[in-house]
C-alpha cells in the first residue's frame, strides 16, 4: 500500500464498520481478533487490527483498549472527490448515508460539479463529488 491509509479506532464497532465498508466499497475485509493478536486489554472477540482490502479505500481500524480514546473528530473529511465514476460516487455515497446523516445531498454546484457531505453511522464525514455529468 502507498499513500495515506486512515487508521481508525472505534469504540467496539470496528467488526461492524469495516464490514459495512466492505460492503459501501465493494471490497474484502481482514479482521484480526484481541484473542488472536493474544491481547487481554479487551474483549477476546474485540478487532485488534482490520482493514479493507482489494478496494477502492484505503482504511484500517481497531477497537480501543480499555482506557484508550475512540474516534471522535471536527473539521476532518474523508475526501472522494473523482475517484471513481459518477454512478459508483453515488452509490457510495448512497450506501454511506444509510444509517447516518447527510449533511448535504449529493448534488449539481452551480460551477458545474457535484458533491454532496455525509456523516456515516460510525461517525466518519464523506465528502463524495465528481465532475461533469451522471449520464
Amino acid at each position: 500500500m502507498t499513500g495515506l491509509a486512515p487508521y481508525v479506532h472505534f469504540a467496539g464497532t470496528a467488526r461492524d464498520a469495516l464490514t459495512f465498508y466492505g460492503d459501501v466499497f465493494g471490497c474484502a475485509v481482514q479482521l484480526h481478533s484481541f484473542a488472536e493478536f493474544q491481547r487481554t486489554d479487551g474483549p477476546p472477540d474485540a478487532i485488534a487490527h482490520g482493514y479493507l482490502t482489494g478496494g477502492p479505500v484505503a482504511l484500517l481500524a481497531a477497537d480501543v483498549a480499555e482506557g484508550e480514546p475512540a474516534f471522535s473528530s471536527e473539521g476532518l473529511m474523508f475526501s472522494l472527490l473523482g475517484t471513481a465514476d459518477p454512478a459508483t460516487l453515488r452509490r457510495w455515497f448512497d450506501g454511506l448515508s444509510d444509517g447516518g446523516r447527510v449533511v448535504d445531498d449529493l448534488q449539481r454546484r452551480p460551477w458545474g460539479a457535484s458533491d454532496g457531505q455525509v456523516v456515516d453511522r460510525f461517525g466518519l464525514h464523506w465528502l463524495v463529488g465528481f465532475e461533469g455529468d451522471e449520464a
